[in-house]
């Protein structure tokens, strides 16, 4: 394997000093123009690429960005990726991405091997079962900010972006009782998550806006995989006051549910309506989707939380900088 060329090669064939050369390289104003287009030029020829961990180094960054996500199978994190990447693109950072799989054991071991390549900031979707969020808080200790989106952990003092769950659900419910329904199941993600209890809390609300009373046996907690929205399902259909109308936690549980409905016999927006959240394109290729969907606009979550990290990484040395709190709006999306 060829060795690569190094400074002293360069200065060697210009018979210039090595500081010189390396002045030139970094384009310092002690070094005329003229010099400096001579080294870049030879360099060039010569093949030397510069040692980026020096460089690294010399700057104090190494312009890496962590990203740890539950599933990036999920079209929701697809899209989220997506929009992370082009801003982090157009900004000469490096995305390390990595998936946790809902693992806190494993999300454990994403921070600390992130830690050990020396990343500038990372953002975080936690994973549905970690209830212990230590790995987070140590990465303070080594000055690596971090951004929470989507799945945000119940922790004072935090950077965050996600969408306003709360009026969704409000919005989501409303939507089925304009429609006739008075006996409407919830479907719920794991009490851990932040955002289960933001469901659940818009849920009660609107039926309380309606002068109706909430029932908390409608409300079926879930570890959102297909057992455990079947489990939840078979839950709901067996209440005495069989529920008409169903709220998932998003379209995947949803579309767990209505599978399981089918298979029960039961005729999905029919019998039991169903409306959810996220708005996948998954809803497009169901034979029966549901009636409406929350949209949580994955892109735009992803966009401010890249642009609060970059900030945060740009200004870290600004003792007095608050924390982010941001809250984008969500819309019920029928589905036609």
């Amino acid at each position: 394997m060829k060795k690569p060329v190094t400074i002293k090669e360069i200065a060697k064939k210009l018979n210039l000093s090595f500081s010189t050369v390396s002045r030139a390289l970094h384009q310092h104003r002690s070094i005329s123009a003229a010099t400096q287009q001579r080294v870049r030029e030879t360099a060039a020829e010569m093949g030397y690429e510069p040692n980026q961990t020096a460089i690294f180094f010399q700057k104090g960054k190494t312009f890496t960005i962590g990203v740890i996500l539950p599933e990036l199978e999920e079209a929701f994190f697809a899209e989220a990726i997506s929009a992370i990447e082009d801003i982090a693109y157009d900004s000469n950072y490096t995305l390390m991405v990595a998936q946790s799989h809902d693992d806190e054991k494993r999300e454990k071991l994403l921070v600390e091997k992130m830690k050990n390549h020396r990343i500038d900031g990372l953002l975080v979707s936690v994973a549905k079962n970690t209830n212990n969020f230590e790995h987070f808080e140590l990465l303070k200790n080594y000055g690596i900010p971090i951004v929470y989106f989507d799945r945000i952990p119940p922790l004072k003092n935090i950077n965050y972006v996600a969408s306003n769950i709360e009026t969704g659900s409000m919005e989501a419910v409303n939507y089925l009782l304009k429609r006739g329904h008075r006996n409407i199941g919830l479907i719920n993600g794991p009490q851990s998550l932040i955002s289960s209890g933001q469901r659940k809390e818009g849920y009660i609300k609107a039926m309380q806006k309606n002068r109706l009373k909430f029932d908390p046996t409608f409300v079926v907690n879930c570890d959102l995989s297909e057992a455990g929205a079947n489990e939840a399902l078979a839950t709901l259909v067996k209440h005495k006051r069989k529920p008409t109308a169903i709220v998932g936690f998003n379209d995947y549980v949803t579309a767990f549910a209505i599978k399981q409905a089918l298979k029960l016999g039961i005729k999905v927006n029919d019998d039991i309506e169903f409306v959810s959240f996220s708005n996948a394109p998954i809803t497009k290729y169901m034979q029966y989707p549901p009636l409406a969907s929350v949209e949580q606009f994955p892109a735009i979550q992803g966009q401010r939380a890249i642009n609060t990290l970059l900030d945060l990484i740009k200004n870290k040395d600004d003792s007095e900088q608050g924390c982010y709190k941001i809250v984008i709006e969500s819309e019920l999306r029928e589905h036609q």
